[in-house]
């Protein structure tokens, strides 16, 4: 496994810019593939965004193409959610997860690391 730290979280209004990052260490960054997920209060954990350790393809939820951008810097480790154009429906805690295959899932429950979260609060 690998040890994630999320940060970038913060509260803004809608249409506003967010930038979240992922630190990950313990383990080469460039054997992982990568993903965010989000949690509002009182619902199932979701898929946001994840990037493959490969080829670098990456995919989306279709709530959030168009708006935001998954990347990843290997040289830092750093994984990386850039988030525009924010609604207040995407409210909730972002969490970054690894996994040692290319393959990006949209279940949680097939990704092995996960970070502690960074709490997103977009305001009306």
């Amino acid at each position: 496994q690998v040890q994630l730290v999320e940060s970038g979280g913060g509260s803004v209004q809608a249409g506003g810019s967010l930038r979240l990052s992922c630190v990950a260490s313990g383990r080469p960054f460039n054997s992982f593939a990568m993903a965010w997920f989000r949690q509002a209060p009182g619902e199932d954990r979701e898929f946001v965004a994840g990037i493959s350790f490969m080829s670098g393809d990456t995919t989306e939820a279709d709530s959030v193409k168009g708006r935001f951008a998954i990347s990843r810097d290997n040289a830092k480790s750093t994984a990386f959610l850039q988030m525009n154009t924010l609604k207040p429906e995407d409210t909730g805690v972002y969490y970054c997860a690894a996994r040692q295959v290319s393959i990006i899932y949209a279940t949680p429950r097939l990704w092995s690391s996960w970070g502690q979260g960074t709490q997103v609060t977009v305001s009306s």
